[in-house]
């Protein structure tokens, strides 16, 4: 062969694997399938910008006359505190000024705390994030466990009664498991003696390690009862998925390469049975910021949730909306990563 036509010959590798036009397409595919899920973050974040200030409108009851609720006030009074909150502007300027101060980061000023929106949401985060981000790590960690038990051994007395026991605990509702613990654990029951804080974070007369200490102790109830009503979720979708995998080709290779039993579900299945779990985590990760406003409030740990709840009953429409901003756009922004992670492990995606 002649060099001429060696140098017009394409390479080998770059034929067998189709060229740089291939890869340009896909990367190409990538940037349309990343543009796409970030325009719909984009859009979902101003549906929740509109949508935070018209649905906490209509929550019956009067800002104004609830906190002067029980104070001699005269018409004159209440009328200057409307004017204060901005109340007394028709609805299109209340809006209209909602959104220009949103998008520049300001959510306004709570009426009942008479502070920064923003100051209190940062105040309460770190508590939301110790318990509801230990929460999320252990029922996790808890349902892909016993979910690739129960797959592996899909039909026997485990997988019924973990099953069972998950869809159990999930139909529980949250506050109810909690009142049912405080009961049991905390005032004592029977010959059960109370072994945790009814409530709160800390006891407030430690330091230091013992802080630590006590802050762990009050954490204990509340995270139970957020693992044993979340975990069950995380179990059938990983259990779901191992199951659908388990009849697979490549199962049946590895074991014909003389692999063990543990060795192929543990190299081989669980990975690819991953998938959709890792998509799941990333929405739980959403729920972190927002917390759980009834198991908060059930233990009055002081929270985003605790704190919503507070707002919601006079309503203090800075504040709530503020939260619903902040509780909203935490699960929009990890789905979005979610969707951008996700071509990662399965290059399927996004072609």
């Amino acid at each position: 062969m002649t060099a001429a036509s060696s140098a017009e010959a394409p390479p080998v590798a770059a034929t067998a694997r189709g060229g740089p036009g291939r890869a340009a397409g896909l990367a190409l595919g990538r940037l349309r399938y990343a543009g796409g899920r970030l325009t719909g973050a984009v859009v979902s974040l101003l549906a929740v910008l509109v949508t935070s200030f018209f649905l906490f409108r209509i929550v019956p009851g009067d800002p104004v006359r609830t906190m002067t609720h029980g104070r001699q006030v005269s018409d004159a009074q209440l009328a200057a505190l409307r004017a204060e909150f901005g109340l007394d502007l028709p609805l299109w300027r209340q809006f209209t000024r909602y959104c220009g101060r949103a998008l520049t980061g300001d959510l306004g000023t709570s009426y009942q705390f008479h502070a920064p929106v923003g100051s209190l949401i940062a105040e309460k985060l770190p508590a939301t994030l110790l318990l509801t981000g230990t929460a999320v790590v252990l029922y996790t960690a808890l349902g892909v466990l016993l979910g690739t038990r129960s797959a592996w051994r899909h039909g026997g007395l485990g997988d019924r009664f973990n099953t069972g026991l998950a869809l159990t605990l999930w139909s529980v509702p949250s506050f109810w498991l909690g009142l049912l613990l405080i009961i049991t654990f905390s005032v004592g029951a029977g010959p059960v003696p109370g072994l945790f804080p009814t409530g709160g974070m800390a006891s407030g007369d430690t330091s230091g390690f013992g802080y630590v200490l006590d802050v762990a102790h009050h954490l204990v109830l509340p995270v139970v009862t957020l693992v044993a009503v979340q975990y069950a979720q995380t179990l059938l979708v990983m259990r779901s998925s191992l199951v659908d995998e388990m009849g697979g080709d490549y199962l049946t290779t590895a074991r014909a390469k003389g692999l063990r039993d543990v060795a192929v579900r543990r190299r081989h299945a669980v990975p690819n049975a991953l998938l959709p779990t890792v998509t799941m985590l990333f929405i739980n990760l959403g729920h972190v910021a927002a917390g759980s406003v009834l198991v908060e409030t059930v233990f009055s740990w002081p929270g985003l949730g605790g704190l919503f709840y507070q707002a919601l009953s006079v309503p203090d429409l800075p504040l709530v909306q503020g939260l619903f901003m902040v509780f909203a756009g935490a699960m929009i922004v990890l789905n979005l990563l979610a969707d951008l992670v996700y071509p990662l492990l399965d290059p399927r995606v996004g072609r």
